[in-house]
This record gives structure tokens, C-alpha cells and sequence, in this order.
């Protein structure tokens, strides 16, 4: 008799409106907890950062020109902010594969537990990390000479399209992290998505100093996009057109690959 009476009562607990909520952040809180148990992992995630901070400020910024009346550094910093959060998503996929290898998908499968949650709550633990590393990089970026241009407000705005897409590009990592299954072939996996993305872009140098037949490309893929939003955002210039390619390019993101990401999910329970 009290078993018949405990099953109404997980049944009951599944309806809540803020039931799947509630596993989302016992989800994420999860994820972020293992960053604090294992510290070397945010240590490491936000060292490569720097030193591409310092390479590029102080090694290759002599060197590149092109920029215009803004120093180099100013120009550079938005394509770091960004370059920081998209190899960065690379953890969301390493992090599922590494729980499917694991057995973890099995033992939330026998939870009574919002099956959203486990995706949701893993890109949101590395939305928090990007936030993390991200002000990391806002506070070098100062000590090495950067400077904004525009205002505070606007700056902030363009932080949160650093969190934005970096929270879009999760979702990519998520699929490719669920396809492949395993953390190590993830990782292999991940690079040859990340490089032409981030290097043949306008994130370190300007666009017209590529040959015409890449420029095509660095134009008009998403990095490029963002860091021209970010770009104006902080040190000027038209703002509405990059500011709508990088929300239009982020919607598409999550709208492509969110539904892979849960279809492929559902497949592995």
C-alpha cells in the first residue's frame, strides 16, 4: 500500500512548472562543483588564454598593421574575448563524452529527473566558466594597455555577446561531444572545427590583409561576426549591421544544433 501511495508522489513531482528548472541547476551546479574539486581544470582552461593575450600583444602586435588610428591591442582584444569562449567550448563536449563513457547518462536515466536537464545544465555550467574566464581576460587585457573606446554600457553589451555565442558554440561541442563518445576522440574531434574558425577570421588580423579568395570566408562566418560586433562595441564604429549578424548567426547556432544535440541524447538512453 505504500508503495502504490510513493508512486503518485514522483509522478505529482515531474508535473511541477519548475520541475525541469530545478534539475537544470541541480544539473549545472553538478558541473560547476567538479571545477572546484578539480581545480587544475580551470586553471589550465584560462592559462591558454593569457598566453595567447601575451603572444599576441607583445610578439606578433609589432608586426601586424593595418589597424587603422586604433592601437593594436584595442583591435586585438575583442578577437581574444571571443577566441577565449569558442575554445573554451570545447570542455561542453569533452565533459559529455566524458559522462557517457562513464555510465553517467545511465544513472540520470533511472532519476525521476527532466531529461533536458543534462544538456542544459551543462552548457549553462560553461556559460559560468566563460563568465569567469572572460572577466580573467577583460582584467589582462587592461593590464597589457587595452582601452575602450566607446562607453561602459556599450562594452558590457559586448561581453554579453562573448557569453552569447560562446554559449551558442556549446551546442556544437555538445553534438560533437555526444556524436563521437568518447573524451579523448572529442578533444581530436573539436580542432579542425575550432582552427578555421578562429584563425582565418578577423579576430587577430584585419580583414584586408588576407588573400581575396580567404576573405570571402573570414567574412562571413560566425567568429569573424562576432568579433566585429564586440569590435564596434568597444572601440567604435557602425554598430546595428555586426550587432544583428552575430544575434542572427548565435539564433542559428542553437536553432541547428540544440535539436541534434537532443536528438543524439535520446539516442544514447
Amino acid at each position: 500500500m505504500s508503495a502504490v501511495a510513493a508512486e503518485p508522489t514522483v509522478d505529482v513531482d515531474r508535473t511541477l512548472p519548475f520541475a525541469a528548472v530545478r534539475d537544470t541547476l541541480a544539473v549545472t551546479q553538478r558541473n560547476l562543483i567538479h571545477y572546484f574539486r578539480i581545480p587544475q581544470l580551470l586553471v589550465f582552461s584560462t592559462i591558454q588564454p593569457v598566453i595567447f593575450v601575451l603572444m599576441w600583444r607583445f610578439v606578433f602586435g609589432g608586426a601586424v598593421r593595418g589597424t587603422g588610428p586604433i592601437p593594436y591591442v584595442d583591435f586585438l582584444m575583442p578577437g581574444i574575448f571571443v577566441q577565449t569562449v569558442v575554445f573554451g567550448a570545447m570542455a561542453t563536449a569533452i565533459g559529455l563524452a566524458t559522462d557517457m563513457k562513464s555510465g553517467l547518462f545511465e544513472r540520470f536515466l533511472s532519476l525521476p529527473m527532466s531529461r533536458s536537464a543534462v544538456l542544459v545544465g551543462r552548457t549553462l555550467a560553461d556559460l559560468v566558466r566563460n563568465l569567469f574566464v572572460v572577466i580573467l581576460m577583460v582584467l589582462v587585457g587592461f593590464a597589457v594597455g587595452f582601452r575602450i573606446h566607446t562607453n561602459v554600457a556599450a562594452f558590457a553589451l559586448g561581453l554579453l555577446f562573448v557569453l552569447l555565442f560562446g554559449y551558442a558554440m556549446s551546442w556544437i561541442f555538445a553534438t560533437v561531444g555526444l556524436m563521437v563518445k568518447d573524451p579523448e576522440t572529442a578533444q581530436a574531434a573539436a580542432f579542425p572545427v575550432l582552427a578555421p574558425l578562429v584563425f582565418a577570421s578577423t579576430a587577430f588580423v584585419p580583414l584586408l590583409t588576407m588573400p581575396g579568395w580567404l576573405q570571402a570566408f573570414a567574412r562571413n562566418q560566425p567568429v569573424s561576426e562576432t568579433v566585429e560586433a564586440v569590435r564596434a562595441l568597444s572601440v567604435g564604429g557602425p554598430t546595428s549591421g555586426p550587432v544583428l549578424h552575430a544575434v542572427l548567426w548565435c539564433s542559428a547556432i542553437v536553432a541547428i544544433f540544440a535539436p541534434i544535440a537532443v536528438r543524439l541524447y535520446r539516442k544514447a538512453l
